[in-house]
């Protein structure tokens, strides 16, 4: 009990009033609904909220978004997993591509939702549910994908594959398993479709897979490939590689590394 008068305590800070919208807010319960201010008819200039949700202690929280339309790099949607601080900045959504579900770690998830003086949009509608510590939760639908599997418990496994005229990036077969410290957790990240025959694109999120085109089987010869790796601002980027064999002195792979523009 003296955590959660904490919380409320630390929370006060944070419900704002965006043009005289009230948003944010502390929120419980196992399920709901979190809607950016005048959804769907467009959210205010200069909005600032807050919302934090919070749950038992052994259990998770799984968000996804019905909804998602925001002006480009301007008008952001920050998701902490956990309390709404720096050290705790799990990603920043904008734009209208429909972001894949989130899953926090523990107890808590929070997301932080800032506009900017001109130009708005639909907004978003999100939905959360209160995870047990057995589940992984739903890892999500990806552009131009299909799910295979409706199971999310400890030792499920769910298969992911692609629509005609696309191939698949990353592991095909994803497995539910125990995480230590966080209950419960799937054994890869989610794998991306990209057109068939071609390489490269640009990744975003904590983790992720890259491959050369049709691995584990051999590339084909004139491949040209780019990814791109956007991180957050002041975070750094890990590349470890688990397999490589390129013809030597005459297949390369370049890496290099570069500030980020200081608006996404």
């Amino acid at each position: 009990m003296g955590t959660l008068k904490h919380i409320l305590l630390l929370f006060t800070g944070f419900v704002a009033a965006a043009h005289g919208q009230t948003c944010g807010g502390l929120i419980q319960g196992l399920n709901g609904t979190i809607e950016s201010p005048g959804f769907p008819h467009g959210y205010p200039n200069y909005a600032n909220c807050t919302w934090i949700i919070v749950t038992g202690e052994r259990n998770r929280i799984q968000l996804y978004f019905h909804t998602f339309a925001l002006e480009e790099d301007f008008d952001i949607v920050s998701i902490y997993d956990g309390q709404p601080q720096p050290g705790n900045l799990k990603m920043r959504l904008s734009g209208f591509m429909l972001p894949s579900p989130i899953v926090s770690s523990g107890s808590i998830l929070a997301l932080w939702f800032t506009t900017d003086f001109a130009v708005s949009a639909q907004g978003f509608k999100a939905i959360y549910e209160v995870l047990p510590s057995h589940t992984c939760g739903n890892p999500g639908l990806i552009p131009r994908g299909i799910i295979h599997g409706t199971r999310y418990n400890v030792g499920d496994k769910i298969r992911y594959s692609c629509v005609m005229g696309y191939v698949l990036e990353g592991h095909g077969v994803l497995t539910c398993i125990v995480s230590p410290g966080s209950g419960a957790s799937w054994d890869f990240p989610v794998p991306f479709c990209r057109v068939e025959g071609s390489c490269g694109g640009t990744l975003r999120g904590t983790t992720g897979t890259i491959s050369s085109p049709h691995f584990p089987s051999e590339y084909e010869n004139n491949a040209d490939c780019t990814w791109s790796i956007l991180a957050e601002p002041g975070d750094t980027i890990a590349l470890v590689f688990t397999d490589f064999q390129l013809e030597d002195r005459y297949d390369f792979l370049e890496i290099s590394g570069t500030e980020a523009p200081s608006v996404w």
